[in-house]
């Protein structure tokens, strides 16, 4: 996941194709990135899309990167149906 924080809205965008050819789905956060905030603002955006309590989201890797992996427990198929649902797809 590629977060933009300060990005003026709360959002999940599309999904981007890096410089090295990975893929990865983009997020905007209005929140500044100090003391965690965009990281806790990108977990409440993800817990919100994927219809999950924010307590089944994790930032696993990447913490003070723009790239991050995030973990989202839940049944796969579900939280695909969620996400997808909240880009608008």
């Amino acid at each position: 996941m590629r977060l933009t924080p300060r990005g003026g809205r709360d959002a999940l965008g599309g999904v981007e194709t890096l410089s090295d050819g990975r893929a990865v789905l983009t997020a905007k956060v209005r929140a500044v990135p100090a003391d965690g905030e965009a990281n806790r603002a990108l977990i409440k955006l993800v817990a919100k899309a994927a219809g999950v309590p924010a307590s089944r989201v994790s930032i696993t890797q990447g913490a003070t990167s723009r790239i991050k992996t995030v973990l989202v427990q839940g049944d796969g198929t579900a939280l695909e149906r969620s996400v997808l649902a909240a880009m608008g797809r």
